[in-house]
């Protein structure tokens, strides 16, 4: 629907070159085009009719549907990327490297937390964060 397409020998659409013909034969460029003006023609008259569009019945029904969508997660393209995140680098629970909370109080492995230094008036300085910085950050970072 959104490509060109000339048989050889005729002229180019517009009187372009043929590379730019090419181009509008994939129809790339009407898919483009199209998907610009489908979105932005229902975004200027919400803004130029607010209440009305907002009261249409249609409207309300989409607006329920994707919040519905929008609360499951379902649309959420971070959980995708991070799945595959997930498989390519072969992350592993935290159980397989240092046990079970069971498994370390056995070997009195407990957590103390006389031994963390984060909290209110424990700033943790980020690692190698201020040793690549400019030199006047680097000397308030010294301050510290």
């Amino acid at each position: 629907v959104t490509s060109v397409s000339i048989p050889e020998g005729e002229q180019n659409l517009f009187g372009v070159s043929d590379g730019m013909q090419g181009l509008f034969n994939t129809g790339l460029l009407g898919a483009l085009i199209l998907t610009v003006l489908g979105s932005i023609t229902w975004q200027l008259v919400a803004s130029a009719y607010p209440i009305a569009f907002l009261n249409n019945p249609i409207t309300y029904l989409f607006l329920c549907i994707i919040l519905f969508l929008e609360a499951t997660g379902v649309c959420s393209g971070a959980w995708a990327i991070a799945s595959i995140h997930k498989k390519l680098a072969c992350f592993q629970h935290d159980e397989v490297h240092i046990g079970t909370a069971e498994e370390r109080a056995q070997k009195e492995m407990n957590d103390d937390s006389k031994h963390i230094n984060c909290g209110p008036g424990h700033v943790v300085k980020l690692p190698c964060f201020a040793d690549n910085a400019i030199l006047p950050l680097q000397s308030v970072s010294m301050l510290q």
